[in-house]
């Protein structure tokens, strides 16, 4: 049992040193992107929500 758990670990540990890790530019411009996503989006959900508005407003 002990043994498998130390197989696990050590390979979790070599499959560990195989990530490349961004470097903090990357992730920077990475998260300035999803903010940027996020924000068309909501933009985007917005708008979808004020125009099925508009139309349920017109047969009520």
């Amino acid at each position: 049992m002990f043994s498998r758990i130390k197989d696990f670990f050590s390979q979790v540990y070599i499959e560990m040193n195989k990530v490349v890790w961004p470097s903090y530019q990357e992730l920077r411009g990475s998260t300035y992107l999803i903010i940027v996503f996020f924000i068309l989006f909501a933009v985007f959900l917005f708008g979808i929500d004020w125009v099925i508005q508009k139309v349920i407003r017109l047969f009520v």
